[in-house]
């Protein structure tokens, strides 16, 4: 199956960049994958948002068919990993957009917003108002971290500046959703699900993992990792390989710390593949440069989740942080001024460094997005996932595939492309959602409130 000639024309007419000021600083990246060590594991997160973890409604608008409520809450990542938030976005924003006759139960959807879904209107307008009319279900719309109100000042558009700024909205939303998720159970509503289009679909997927009870799921054109999207797919044409590759080359934090601290070792892992490689001509079309493969490159299980952060998270006292000056140090004789210019000349310089990069772009994002890395959720049978053929956008060759990492999901495929899929087949993803919360009702009529 090809790629939609569509999805390629569309991203060659957005001229914007992502990722302009690189990988993000080091003790970032250091602190968000210890963090996603420990929340990889479902079963050490149940105590990191308490049961009661306020919310607030601040204003409430009534329209013809609907209730749409405005409320707030503080996104407990800045409580777990202080600072790691720009201040915009510390204040996690939602729509709550309720029927005003419910058909039957008080079902509600979260939904999480896609690349350039700022704001509300868009999911208000295409979804949530539609599932009111179709089938009484009520919709929560959780403001991304990064967009609209929670957007940084120095952020152009929906282009994050920072590759860390897509983990820190991973790991933000896990635990925001989860904050919903247990307000909405207080306030008596029920079924509760979570769906979301495109990196919605990823960020819903992530927040499922880590909900300790059986849930309908309805990932919409994603796929089991992000590594493939800005490595293979149209949207690695707009990041800024010139600025991460400089950063690479300078500063060797990343290729001699934090490419330590890369646990995933799934069977699309670039370190299983440099594990099973013999020889600098194999490490060369990795995209190791030989002065690399001297280095240990090291390729074993991955640790207990959560392994590394004994006593960092504590939560006997109420109060988390996680250490920014946690890492692995590498023992290096002090060097001069003069040779760790020449040195760093040379790294630039050489032939491998573009592919160098972008098998360090494959490990992070593995390492941060790929679900192999995460809880496998409660019942597989109540996700459906929903992927376009032809998607430029997400591509599935060479990454594990969801029904293998999630045996039992359904998996339904539309004819053509990315975008003419979020164009023209809402209707499919509603269906899918409303087939997902069917499913559960039948299955699990005693967990009704």
């Amino acid at each position: 199956m090809g790629v939609s000639r569509l999805d390629v024309l569309y991203r060659r007419l957005l001229l914007t960049r992502l990722f302009i000021g690189g990988w993000g600083r080091p003790e970032d990246l250091r602190r968000i994958f210890e963090f996603r060590k420990f929340i990889g594991d479902r079963e050490k997160c149940k105590t990191l948002v308490s049961e009661d973890y306020p919310v607030y409604i601040n204003k409430t608008e009534e329209l013809a068919d609907c209730l749409i409520h405005d409320g707030f809450f503080i996104s407990p990542l800045e409580h777990l990993v202080p600072g790691i938030l720009p201040p915009e976005a510390v204040k996690a924003r939602f729509q709550f957009i309720v029927p005003k006759k419910w058909q039957k139960n008080r079902p509600v959807c979260i939904q999480l917003a896609g690349t350039g879904d700022h704001f509300f209107w868009r999911r208000r307008t295409l979804m949530a108002r539609p599932m009111i009319k179709e089938a009484g279900m009520a919709s929560l719309l959780l403001e991304n971290p990064y967009y609209g109100y929670r957007k940084p000042k120095d952020q152009l558009r929906s282009c994050l500046k920072n590759v860390s700024d897509l983990f820190v909205m991973g790991g933000a939303l896990i635990l925001e959703s989860t904050v919903l998720l247990r307000w909405l159970e207080r306030e008596g509503y029920w079924p509760l699900g979570m769906t979301g289009i495109s990196m919605g679909g990823y960020m819903a997927s992530l927040a499922v993992t880590n909900w300790p009870k059986p849930i309908p799921l309805i990932p919409c054109l994603s796929w089991s990792t992000a590594s493939s999207v800005f490595t293979t797919g149209v949207l690695s044409k707009a990041v800024n390989w010139t600025e991460l590759e400089k950063q690479y080359a300078i500063n060797s934090v990343y290729e001699k710390e934090i490419i330590n601290l890369l646990e995933y070792c799934g069977a699309d892992s670039f370190k299983m593949e440099a594990e099973h490689s013999r020889g600098d001509d194999s490490l060369h079309l990795l995209g190791f440069s030989g002065d690399f493969s001297g280095q240990h490159v090291e390729t074993r299980r991955p640790s207990k989740p959560g392994g590394d952060l004994e006593g960092v998270l504590d939560g006997n006292g109420g109060e988390y942080s996680v250490s920014p000056t946690s890492s692995r140090e590498t023992n290096r004789e002090p060097l001069s001024r003069t040779h760790r210019l020449e040195g760093n000349l040379t790294r630039f310089c050489r032939p491998t460094l573009h592919s160098e990069s972008i098998s360090f772009m494959k490990g992070v994002m593995d390492e941060c997005t790929h679900m192999a890395n995460f809880s496998v959720p409660v019942d597989t049978s109540l996700i459906i996932v929903v992927q376009a053929k032809e998607d430029a956008y997400i591509p599935r060759t060479g990454v594990l595939s969801l029904q293998e990492i999630w045996p039992g999901c359904e998996v339904r495929y539309l004819n053509g492309g990315h975008i003419s899929a979020y164009l023209f087949k809402q209707n499919v993803f509603r269906q899918a959602i409303y087939d997902a919360f069917n499913r559960f009702s039948l299955k699990y009529p005693n967990l009704q409130p």
